[in-house]
């Protein structure tokens, strides 16, 4: 009997060193950082700027919260559609910057914040300029994608420098 608590021991060690090594980030690939979370809203605003409302809204996980500036909380993405038909008149222009971005340690949540542009015209015709800030909170979605999940937006009074 003195020999079973090292068969054990000596089981218990073989099937660790036989399990792949895990860890809690190893989710994470090298594509889920700050920086890729930089590129993606890259990539959201020109899909935004060559399919409109469409576009901008594929980015948008299905059950997000748009929280617009000096307006009612807005949640889903079917509802927040229904306000971005603007994306798709052709005088209408919306950019952004991102200035910052983090990812959660766990790998899944993640945030980025910088400055917007609006550009559009009056029903003069004559050309406007709307800028502020923005913050859009995204999440790693189950199919690996990351998708918005809260988005909000404030008017500047003057263009951010």
């Amino acid at each position: 009997m003195k020999s079973l608590p090292f068969v054990l021991t000596a089981t218990l060690l073989a099937v660790i060193i036989a399990l792949p090594h895990s860890h809690p980030f190893a989710s994470v690939s090298a594509r889920d950082s700050a920086d890729s979370l930089r590129q993606l809203e890259g990539e959201f605003m020109k899909a935004a700027a060559e399919h409109g409302s469409a576009g901008y809204m594929s980015y948008y996980a299905d059950d997000s919260v748009e929280l617009p500036n000096g307006g009612p909380i807005i949640q889903g993405k079917v509802n927040i559609a229904k306000r971005m038909g603007f994306l798709d008149q052709k005088d209408n222009h919306l950019t952004w910057t991102p200035v910052g971005a983090d990812l959660s340690a766990s790998g899944d949540l993640g945030y980025t914040y910088g400055t917007f542009e609006f550009r559009s015209k009056n029903r003069d015709g004559k050309p406007v300029l709307d800028h502020g800030k923005y913050t859009s909170v995204w999440k790693k979605q189950k199919d690996g994608s990351w998708k918005v999940v809260l988005d909000m937006g404030s008017a500047s009074p003057e263009a951010a420098r």
